[in-house]
């Protein structure tokens, strides 16, 4: 949702076209720079989320320059203290999770002591916040350029390091997954994908959905999204995780192509939500 004009109104947005959760940036997503937040926005935002309180669980999207993966001295401290600002101001806004990409690493470097580095600062950030109660979601990835995180092994390299289990999560990107080769298109595939997820990461650590057609093929790294049921994914799959019981109270966000009225979103909603309790192998 937009945060034009203030981030209390994504709430309104996000009820007018029905929205059951909503994703939003805190903080600018191109920017090193943020200013602190005022008192007024964390008093407005804190208003609106019990106004509009059926609209549950609240995500937040950070900065996509943050690289928790990085080497370069400089880069690797502004990206922890940009990762740290997220999560200090989602803790003053009251925002449940905080999704981010798990980071890149240096193109011939080996993937373990990259995963290591994003342990390693997960843990100092976990320590720096730990009156705070906000989740951090890795999302998974597309595999694109020198992404980690498109493999689930990525996923829990990163998890075993971690002290705090209780404040890490996983969004599953349907987008990005497909294109780095997981292959959820047929009932048979989609539970043979869950089972595999679960004996490698664990289902209790699925936190959110990003609920995305791809415009790649199977396995092609390509991370593009668009419109569901305009992809290489089609309509169909999406039935299997609208209508997977162990994923009922699971928050689903659309990050498809959207214009200002929200047009496309109320698309995109309305397709996802003809989908449900009507399964198709």
């Amino acid at each position: 949702m937009s945060i034009a004009g203030g981030k209390h109104l994504a709430f309104e947005r996000g009820k007018s076209i029905g929205c059951e959760t909503i994703q939003l940036f805190i903080r600018n997503a191109r920017s090193w720079v943020s200013k602190p937040l005022d008192k007024k926005d964390i008093i407005e935002f804190k208003k609106n989320k019990e106004k509009y309180n059926d609209i549950w669980p609240l995500v937040s999207h950070n900065s996509y320059l943050i690289n928790l993966a990085n080497q370069d001295k400089e880069l690797e401290q502004k990206s922890y203290q940009g990762m740290l600002d997220e999560l200090i101001k989602a803790d003053q806004l009251g925002i449940d999770y905080v999704n981010m990409h798990p980071g890149n690493k240096n193109k011939d470097e080996n993937d373990i002591k990259a995963l290591l580095r994003i342990s390693e600062q997960l843990i100092k950030l976990m320590n720096e916040t730990k009156s705070s109660n906000v989740v951090i979601l890795l999302e998974t990835t597309a595999g694109q350029g020198n992404d980690l995180g498109y493999k689930f092994e990525h996923m829990i390299s990163i998890i075993d390091e971690l002290n705090d289990k209780k404040r890490i999560g996983i969004t599953f990107d349907t987008c990005h997954s497909y294109v780095a080769g997981y292959d959820f298109t047929t009932l048979n595939k989609y539970n043979e994908m869950w089972d595999l997820f679960n004996e490698i990461i664990g289902i209790k650590y699925l936190k959110a959905f990003h609920l995305n057609d791809a415009e790649g093929e199977l396995n092609s790294k390509k991370d593009r999204h668009t419109h569901i049921g305009q992809g290489k994914i089609g309509k169909n799959p999406f039935r299997y995780f609208l209508n997977d019981k162990r994923f009922k109270n699971i928050p689903g966000i659309l990050e498809t192509p959207k214009g200002k009225d929200l047009k496309e979103d109320i698309i995109n909603l309305n397709t996802l939500k003809s989908l449900i309790n009507k399964l198709s192998s």
